[in-house]
């Protein structure tokens, strides 16, 4: 690194760093305010609303409603040739709210995108804060990322709240089944024989499945959860729906666990005689593949601030949809910590510490951190050129698929 660029970056992180702590009180009144009204998958209109309120009164240019989902957003700031996006999340869990910390994973990915935009023109880089919903339920980073929206990001950062700092882990593949059965009613006590019981259907299924576990991979998971099995006592019940999630280690271990699983549900309906319907919920999310530099650069980061990130390089944490972010392009995903005196996500207890004193500074220490991240990149003349390079690589893979001649008729 040349002395010129040297201090370009060691100034870029000092305003980086400051612009981030200006809006201290405004960061932390977005998490706080996130937590205190929890919205969950697809109609998080309030949250989405406060995050784009203060984007656009700091300057961004912000686009709501993107890719056909209405609580999504875009909001851009510079006009570099290097695109980097902050992945906001802001969707809570039914019942419980943040269980899972989304409101300090959105404010960190805010404040980070605003410690950006203070030093976008002297780097030459666009900052894209896009707004990720539903990363709980359907997706959306997946359908953003279909939809086009990361087709010109060079690289996507984002932060998610834990009980302890970590780098490096990887996520585990998932997808789900709304699963439906529907047979015929009749009266339980004069007629039983004339009905088709679909919640014998979806009984038969919960214990295929359960029987098919003791073979499946290791990594592989299967969970279910029945909606609906009838609604009178004295009436066989005509329609059964539950959902089906399924995990595994990589995309092609979850084709096969899909197989597997469906032919469980298939048996259940040949054996009851009720008709089975099967329709995806949302999409699949991807293992997560996090960047080396990008990891490295987060890491340095954190230790600056005083937090030591454990690596968990190897390891398989959850699911996440950053997961097919991060099999198009350079991502990143560590953990932020904060004490919860042993709660773990996803649990009512972990949800009260989300606006706890060591939220808050979770929330600083991450935007300030990415921002770091974001600085290294942009400064750094070989990353810099490899994530351009990969950019141009996906560009003229697309424009080689669009410009494909479009086959028709008959397969042999």
């Amino acid at each position: 690194m040349t002395g010129h660029v040297r201090q370009l970056r060691d100034r870029a992180l000092t305003e980086a760093a400051a612009a981030v702590r200006t809006h201290e009180r405004d960061l932390v009144a977005l998490s706080h305010s996130l937590h205190a009204e929890p919205e969950t998958a697809m109609r998080e209109h309030k949250s989405a609303a406060k995050i784009t309120s203060l984007a656009a009164a700091t300057g961004f240019t912000v686009t709501r409603g993107v890719a056909d989902l209405p609580t999504a957003f875009v909001a851009t700031h510079g006009s570099g040739e290097l695109v980097v996006a902050l992945c906001a999340e802001y969707d809570a869990l039914p019942g419980i709210g943040h269980a899972c910390g989304h409101n300090v994973n959105g404010a960190a990915s805010v404040g980070a995108a605003l410690g950006l935009a203070a030093v976008a023109d002297a780097l030459g880089i666009t900052v894209k804060l896009i707004g990720t919903p539903a990363e709980e339920d359907i997706g959306g980073k997946a359908l953003l990322l279909d939809a086009g929206v990361f087709d010109d990001v060079a690289a996507a950062f984002m932060v998610h709240a834990a009980p302890e700092d970590s780098v490096g882990a990887s996520s585990l593949a998932v997808g789900a089944w709304d699963v439906t059965y529907t047979g015929k009613s009749s009266h339980a006590a004069l007629a039983p024989w004339e009905g088709v019981n679909a919640l014998d259907a979806i009984t038969l299924a919960h214990t295929a499945v359960g029987l098919l576990r003791q073979q499946l991979p290791p990594g592989v998971l299967v969970h279910d959860v029945v909606f609906e099995a009838g609604r009178a006592v004295n009436v066989i019940p005509e329609t059964a729906r539950a959902r089906y999630e399924l995990r595994a280690r990589t995309m092609e271990d979850l084709v096969h666990a899909r197989r597997r699983v469906r032919a469980c549900l298939e048996a259940a309906a040949l054996a009851t005689g009720a008709e089975l319907e099967l329709a995806e919920h949302g999409a699949d999310f991807a293992d997560l593949r996090q960047d080396a530099f990008l990891t490295a650069a987060y890491t340095r980061a954190a230790r600056s601030l005083g937090r030591d990130p454990v690596s968990r390089q190897g390891e398989v944490i959850a699911s996440t949809d950053m997961g097919n972010v991060s099999h198009v392009l350079p991502a990143l995903h560590p953990t932020i910590g904060y004490d919860t005196e042993g709660a773990l996500h996803h649990t009512a207890p972990f949800a009260r510490y989300g606006n706890s004193p060591g939220a808050d500074r979770a929330v600083l220490d991450a935007a300030i951190a990415l921002a770091h991240v974001g600085v290294d990149l942009a400064t750094d003349p070989a990353q810099r050129r490899r994530c351009l390079d990969l950019l141009a690589d996906r560009r003229t893979a697309t424009a080689s698929l669009e410009s494909a001649p479009v086959r028709t008729g008959r397969v042999p």
